[in-house]
């Protein structure tokens, strides 16, 4: 019988009504306490998961994002026959369009945008699409490989700006946030993706390739997945401000491996700047030449950089260093290889002073130097076939290109036909046309006018220290 009560009970219950019996019954229990309504502390933990789900990292992310763009590029690229068949169905000089992308941030409201010199070479074409999904043809205001750093253009008005920090002051282990778009439109929005780490190391050199015509020197250390795309955005600090300018990356399949590098920012305006006024970047030259990377174990022993040549009339004479003297110091930077040198060149212009401490015979000593600008950059400049520029060399010039050659022209400028019809590089020096050596740049002009229309000529040059030649014909 109680069985069968509370059947019809829990029948009446579901059915939304009961007998008097259940209703007395249910009325009769005690009403729950507030403490068993709301468990003690709920809110609070509510809160606390709140205030957790926005970090710093959150928050630094969403101050910089709106800043952040997608750089897509498109580039001519010349295809070459890849089996006897395309010699028949691809044209000679065939080009395709290939396109490009990579990140970049706005660094003030009129439209400048930075990136990297990677993302921008050889392009035909730049499309700059803010966070919003807005397209905008950007002009190109310059590049500069040594540093990987180029500066966009694009015409907008009260564009969202990054805020910027400062890398001198990073410290190891802090959070730092790799902003881009790794992907561009792949992932069908231009959304920038975030990626969180830690700064793993500051100063650091990587040892330039064969093919790698950027220094990365004095660069800042991240486990904050870099892929390809990011390229060009910011390194952000956990108050959202850009202390670096994602470059590149250690691994061969184009995935991040957890290690990542930037440019410092102080670094990336500086050479902005540059370009923005001058087209270029103006380079410095002190004159002297240090030990290079086949004696990058010695300064353990000798405890600092080896001055290996001084150039007359430089700087670096007017101060006193000699071959022979051991850098330590120079603009606040410790030296102990040409990598840690060559950092300290790149931040710094022509008519900079610099603070250098050097050792000789045991005892140190520290100078104050007036950088001056490049010898090459000085020189005069001798024009041959309307499309070569060229410099008599010296001993300024010699030592600022670590040329072995002693008299020679050097090709300061040469354009892209002339490049590929002579086969000659900008940086070559060029020591003999057919049976007459060339002492200046003049030597080049008067020997080369005197040949055209009388068939092929033979051109000796030095490149990378190497002898070498090439045949071509002047009209």
């Amino acid at each position: 019988m109680r069985a069968a009560l509370s059947l019809v009970i829990a029948f009446c219950l579901a059915c939304g009504d009961a007998p008097p019996e259940a209703h007395a019954s249910v009325a009769a229990l005690p009403a729950p306490s507030p403490a068993q309504q709301e468990p003690a502390g709920r809110n609070e933990v509510s809160d606390g998961i709140a205030t957790a789900r926005s970090s710093a990292i959150a928050v630094a992310a969403e101050r910089v994002a709106p800043a952040v763009v997608s750089v897509n590029v498109v580039r001519l690229v010349r295809s070459r026959a890849r089996s006897a068949l395309d010699w028949f169905f691809v044209p000679r000089g065939y080009e395709r369009e290939v396109s490009g992308l990579g990140s970049g941030f706005v660094v003030s409201p009129d439209g400048i945008v930075i990136t990297n010199q990677h993302v921008t070479a050889d392009a035909e074409e730049i499309v700059v699409t803010t966070r919003d999904g807005v397209d905008y043809e950007a002009t190109l205001l310059g590049e500069d490989p040594l540093t990987d750093i180029a500066v966009l253009k694009i015409e907008g008005e009260h564009l969202p700006t990054a805020t910027i920090g400062s890398s001198t002051d990073l410290m190891i282990g802090e959070w730092v946030i790799a902003i881009g778009n790794p992907y561009g439109y792949l992932l069908g929005n231009s959304e920038p993706s975030v990626t969180a780490g830690v700064v793993s190391a500051v100063g650091r050199n990587l040892i330039p390739s064969g093919r790698d015509r950027s220094i990365y020197v004095g660069m800042i250390q991240t486990d904050a997945a870099i892929n390809p795309g990011n390229s060009g955005g910011p390194l952000v600090n956990a108050l959202g401000e850009v202390v670096g300018v994602n470059s590149s990356i250690f691994s061969e399949s184009g995935g991040s491996i957890g290690i990542g590098f930037a440019i410092p920012i102080e670094r990336a305006l500086h050479v902005a700047g540059e370009l923005q006024l001058y087209g270029t970047v103006r380079r410095s030259w002190v004159g002297l030449s240090v030990a290079g990377s086949e004696r990058l174990r010695e300064w353990k022993r000798t405890g600092g950089l080896a001055v290996t040549g001084v150039a007359p009339g430089s700087p670096a004479e007017r101060a006193g260093i000699a071959a022979g003297d051991v850098l330590i110091w120079a603009a606040g930077h410790r030296l102990r290889t040409f990598l840690d040198w060559e950092a300290v060149k790149l931040d710094v212009g022509p008519s900079d002073e610099i603070s250098m401490t050097y050792r000789r015979d045991g005892n140190e000593r520290t100078v104050s130097i007036r950088v001056a600008d490049l010898p090459t950059a000085q020189a005069e400049k001798v024009e041959v076939l309307g499309a070569l520029q060229l410099i008599t060399l010296d001993a300024a010039i010699r030592q600022e290109r670590g040329l072995e050659s002693e008299q020679g022209a050097l090709i300061y400028e040469i354009g892209p036909a002339a490049q590929r019809s002579t086969g000659l590089r900008q940086g070559d020096v060029i020591l003999q046309i057919n049976r007459l050596p060339v002492a200046r740049a003049e030597d080049v002009q008067q020997i080369i006018r005197d040949a055209a229309g009388r068939g092929a000529i033979r051109v000796y040059f030095e490149r990378s220290g190497a002898l070498s030649y090439t045949d071509f014909y002047v009209r």
